[in-house]
């Protein structure tokens, strides 16, 4: 008599299986990638790489020898896990932090909790804030584009735009004199800025992103979301004092929005189930973010907020449910 064995989520009664949709999310971020190859050169590539290898090498390991499974790298979340870690990170970071990053990611972020749909928070992210928190110096180290595509760790490096806003508002310089020394919306649209991998082109994003919702591998309920909350709130501040904040559009083109929006929080694990649910996770998001930009320490909070929202991901379950399959409207 064969037994009935239900799996934690994600649940889909659709014929797409795991490994389709993860390939296809791998898919979506090649043309960011491949940006990014252009822009960095060899330091994105030996991140990039070394990144991935590390993650699918550590899920195996632990997997096999801890847990006591069957590998599970052929599905390839450690792929993702391992490609949007690199994605977090500055191009010219040492192998070797890199490789730490991996293993808590991995590790921490996903198998100390049981493995894929059983982790409450996105392991990426969990991988990048250890990384943030325990080398900040190397961290907050950004290569300048197209400067240094031929050099690994002696990059030339620079301040991000959010840095550099956040810095010259400390030092009480106006946005309108900020903004001279920031590249213009245009360049920040199509990615020419220091950052990390994943922050230099919003336009391939949005198209890695509207490929997955082509795809139905995501819905727009998360990343709309966020991008309306973030557009408010940053909107009525520019309004109420323009030479002491950043316009809109500015907020939506830096730092880990589009990454985390469209990519990161949408993770099936991490987000809540229903449409609804998925929207106050979104605002949520969206808030935190502006908060931490506005009044942080740090110039980004994209990690922070998508990380804080996963843990109450249990409690908007809870209060935003599903309708139950054959209810009545």
């Amino acid at each position: 008599m064969s037994k009935l064995v239900i799996s934690q989520s994600p649940h889909l009664h659709t014929k797409p299986d795991v490994k389709k949709l993860m390939y296809a999310v791998i898919i979506a971020l090649l043309p960011s990638l491949a940006l990014s190859l252009f822009f960095y050169g060899v330091g994105a590539l030996v991140v990039t790489a070394v990144a991935v290898v590390a993650a699918v090498v550590f899920e195996w390991l632990i997997v096999k020898f801890i847990l006591k499974k069957e590998p599970t790298i052929w599905d390839g979340s450690a792929i993702i896990t391992g490609l949007l870690l690199a994605f977090n990170v500055p191009s010219n970071l040492p192998i070797w932090i890199i490789i730490v990053g991996a293993l808590v990611a991995i590790g921490v972020g996903k198998l100390s909790f049981g493995g894929l749909g059983q982790n409450p928070f996105n392991p990426a992210l969990v991988g990048r804030v250890f990384l943030l928190i325990s080398f900040p110096v190397q961290m907050t180290s950004w290569p300048t584009p197209l400067v240094n595509r031929g050099v690994y760790i002696d990059a030339i490096t620079g301040a991000t735009p959010l840095g550099v806003m956040k810095e010259g508002l400390k030092n009480g310089e106006a946005m309108s004199s900020i903004m001279q020394n920031i590249p213009s919306h245009l360049q920040m649209f199509y990615g020419q800025m220091g950052g990390s991998l994943g922050e230099i082109s919003a336009l391939l994003l949005i198209l890695g992103g509207i490929y997955l919702l082509f795809k139905k591998v995501i819905s727009w309920h998360i990343p709309g979301s966020i991008f309306i909350t973030v557009i408010l709130i940053s909107g009525i501040f520019w309004l109420m004092n323009p030479e002491a904040n950043a316009d809109p559009l500015f907020h939506l083109l830096t730092g880990g929005i589009m990454l985390g929006a469209i990519y990161m929080a949408t993770d099936y694990s991490t987000s809540p189930m229903s449409n609804s649910g998925k929207i106050v996770f979104g605002v949520g998001i969206g808030v935190l973010t502006m908060v931490i930009r506005l009044w942080g320490a740090y110039p980004e909070g994209v990690s922070f907020a998508i990380l804080i929202m996963n843990a109450f991901v249990p409690i908007i379950n809870k209060g935003f449910k599903p309708k139950l399959f054959g209810a009545k409207k």
